[in-house]
């Protein structure tokens, strides 16, 4: 197969070829927008309509995760879910950002007894971005090999 020539046909080449590095850069700037998704919806549920923190948590996280599943798979996990949404795959990004979920709240919660619950919020978010990463890498989007 001969190089690809162009520079559009380069530039798509090494992006299905990027490094862990770029992947989990392009996974953080989704993760930017869905935090801010996750922080909004939680800061309203928590603060407006006065949830408990655990349930405005979980509620800010079934919004978050949706919009993460889509955004990643049609981005950053692009080559490897062949930027098709499926149900199956859905639910299994879903399960896996779980673990996430549970650092997230465990997180803000042991956080609300030492800071501001908005702070700890944000400081939740970020735990839960390094569970969530490891896991779409290299559970939910691993390369899988190609049937013959």
């Amino acid at each position: 197969m001969a190089p690809p020539s162009r520079l559009s046909e380069r530039l798509i080449a090494a992006w299905h070829e990027r490094a862990i590095v770029l992947k989990a850069m392009s996974f953080a700037l989704v993760g930017v927008l869905n935090s801010a998704v996750d922080f909004g919806v939680f800061a309203l549920a928590y603060s407006y309509f006065g949830l408990p923190i655990i349930l405005a948590n979980v509620l800010s996280w079934c919004v978050a995760v949706s919009g993460s599943y889509v955004m990643n798979s049609l981005t950053t996990f692009a080559h490897e879910s062949g930027r098709e949404l499926r149900a199956k795959a859905y639910f299994g990004f879903a399960l896996s950002q779980v673990a996430g979920l549970v650092a997230n709240t465990t997180t803000v919660v042991f956080a609300s007894y030492f800071m501001p619950v908005l702070i700890g919020k944000v400081l939740a978010i970020g735990v839960s971005f390094l569970v969530n990463f490891t896991l779409s890498h290299f559970i939910v989007f691993r390369k899988r090999p190609h049937a013959p």
